[in-house]
């Protein structure tokens, strides 16, 4: 198994999984919002991932603030 592939599945098992959620918003597969992300990095010399950051940064604020609750008793 070579370094690249270590790498990529060490970060899809430990991410925030906003690839994926993005994905599943638009309809299309992780594979390309994640690969879209490695190019928008590359290119930009690190723009990618600073907004890769901010917006696990953001989906992870959204779901605290956005909490489904069952009853009224458990807040």
């Amino acid at each position: 198994m070579n370094i690249f592939y270590r790498i990529l599945l060490y970060f899809q098992k430990h991410g925030y999984y906003v690839c994926q959620r993005i994905a599943d918003r638009l309809g299309i597969r992780a594979k390309i919002v994640r690969t879209s992300f490695i190019y928008l990095t590359f290119v930009t010399v690190g723009f990618g991932f600073a907004l890769y950051v901010f917006i696990a940064f953001w989906m992870g604020i959204k779901d605290l603030l956005y909490t489904k609750r069952s009853s009224v008793f458990d807040l």
